[in-house]
């Protein structure tokens, strides 16, 4: 692989972490799916909840059932991706998560509060048919806390 293909591989696999968080706050999140690969995984092992989803069409079960009521807003950062091989890559990269539960979509803003979680993912990348996807997503989570309401109060709804 020459030094353009692989710049080009690494940006691809950035825009993937990318178009991740933002189809999770901005757009749909059951679409999060079509950024992995058929049989890709998203996990949260111990110590956190031990969540595995593995295949496209659980991934798209479990974020498509994110509550409809929830506003977020995810910032990346630290993104580093390192080109394994012309088929594969890997990237670890930070988030910070603000999120409330219960917004009505009035349009006005919701009183800030600190962020419900900073942690950070370890991504496989798999190219298919030209295409790069996510092959697994393991989320680790030094820092995080229930999601509050619009209202100010706390629930104890899944984080996605």
């Amino acid at each position: 692989m020459d030094l353009v293909e692989a710049l080009l591989a690494q940006h691809a696999c950035e825009h993937v972490i990318l178009h991740f968080v933002r189809r999770l706050d901005l757009g749909e999140p059951a679409d999060v799916a079509d950024l992995f690969t058929e049989d890709g995984v998203w996990e949260w092992p111990p110590p956190g909840d031990g969540r595995r989803i593995e295949g496209r069409e659980a991934l798209r079960a479990y974020f498509g059932s994110r509550p409809a009521d929830r506003l977020s807003r995810r910032l990346m950062s630290n993104v580093l991706v390192t080109v394994t091989g012309p088929e594969s890559a890997s990237a670890t990269s930070y988030f910070t998560t603000y999120r409330v539960d219960g917004y009505e979509g009035s349009g006005a803003p919701v009183p800030a509060g600190p962020p419900v979680q900073v942690g950070h993912y370890e991504d496989t990348f798999r190219r298919v048919d030209s295409t790069w996807l996510i092959a697994s997503r393991t989320l680790h989570l030094p820092f995080g806390g229930p999601t509050p309401t619009a209202g100010g109060g706390l629930n104890g709804r899944p984080a996605s």
